[in-house]
């Protein structure tokens, strides 16, 4: 298999996509780049295992759901409800 050179333009743009929460395997197809490629230039730019990039979008999600919940609870309490 011959390597392609990729643009760094184009690696900037997919890292920081991965990193917001694309999925790499739909990154990996629009780009035409294996996705194997695209988890290396993760732990590669990271320092850290891919993993971690799983974690974060978890934890953004958990964290983006309490949000959720303290405004209503907020509102609930503001409108005198009780739960």
């Amino acid at each position: 298999m011959q390597r392609r050179i990729i643009p760094r333009e184009i690696k900037t743009e997919v890292l920081a996509k991965a990193k917001s929460g694309e999925r790499v395997a739909l990154l990996a197809t629009q780009y035409g780049i294996s996705d194997k490629t695209i988890y290396t230039w993760l732990r590669m730019d990271t320092g850290e295992a891919v993993v971690s990039v799983v974690k974060y979008n978890r934890l953004k999600k958990e964290n983006e759901e309490l949000k959720r919940l303290v405004g209503e609870l907020t509102l609930n309490m503001s409108l005198g409800k009780k739960n």
